[in-house]
């Protein structure tokens, strides 16, 4: 992947880097992240590997820094605008890099994809080539987005190829030499309210496609935070982390989470 296919556009760091911390979504996919990898690392000898490719801001590092506590943890980005925030969120190690041509002389005992792969226009090569970063027996854990139906102007501006349904993901990571363990969608309670509204959005734009300058204004209004209404949805959601705890499978949800293990 290079720049050129333009897989992100730089300019959201700033922003994300800005409401990460509060913002419901993102506190509600650390927290599940943070269960799997506490439950994947728990019997590993001390100084196993990590690394999380396309770690941005920092937001999802930090979490892996704390969990992984036994181990060494390696953030990697395209993007020089993420690491520099990065920087600020980890004492950790950040490394400018291409997943298609990794800088590393080592393979990597867990490596964390969130919310990344759905970026990439060949999907199924970079699983395989993460694959071959990953030691015998290592662990993908990678979250991406959930259901074609919610596909909307956000997925626009921020540069997505596509959302997932659970066979396609569970599908492609087998086809790229993976054994999963564990797919489960989440983020089951927003569902319906965003499958609402993503129809309804649909439905006023009919006949006219908003710019790339319009649909870039509208994804930055969804990030905003409505401070009540965030509470309730993280303290709402938070209840699913515990269904993801115990490795059950929530029938909805408007993401995927997967733990694949190299076969």
């Amino acid at each position: 992947m290079s720049k050129s296919h333009s897989s992100y556009d730089p300019a959201f760091f700033a922003q994300l880097f800005q409401i990460e911390d509060r913002h419901f979504w993102f506190r509600v996919r650390n927290q599940a992240i943070a269960k799997i990898v506490e439950q994947v690392t728990r019997n590993w000898a001390d100084g196993y590997r990590i690394l999380e490719i396309g770690c941005g801001t920092g937001n999802v590092l930090r979490v892996l820094n704390q969990v992984c506590a036994r181990g060494f943890v390696i953030g990697m980005d395209l993007f020089a605008e993420g690491l520099q925030f990065a920087k600020t969120r980890t004492e950790g190690a950040l490394v400018a890099g291409d997943m298609q041509s990794p800088p590393f002389a080592t393979t990597f005992n867990l490596i964390g994809l969130f919310d990344v792969l759905e970026h990439l226009p060949d999907d199924e090569q970079v699983l395989q080539t993460i694959a071959k970063m990953l030691a015998q027996d290592g662990v993908l854990l990678l979250t991406v987005p959930a259901d074609p139906r919610l596909w909307s102007y956000f997925d626009e501006a921020s540069h997505h190829c596509r959302r997932y349904t659970a066979s396609e993901l569970e599908t492609r990571l087998t086809r790229a030499g993976y054994r999963v363990e564990y797919l489960t969608p989440y983020m089951a309670s927003l569902f319906p309210l965003m499958l609402l509204g993503r129809r309804l959005a649909t439905w006023l734009r009919r006949g006219s496609n908003p710019t790339s300058q319009r649909a870039h204004e509208m994804a930055s209004t969804d990030l905003r935070i409505t401070p009540i209404l965030n509470d309730l949805l993280a303290w709402w959601l938070d209840q699913e982390t515990r269904w993801i705890d115990s490795r059950r499978r929530l029938p909805f949800g408007t993401s995927l989470l997967a733990v694949a293990r190299k076969a």
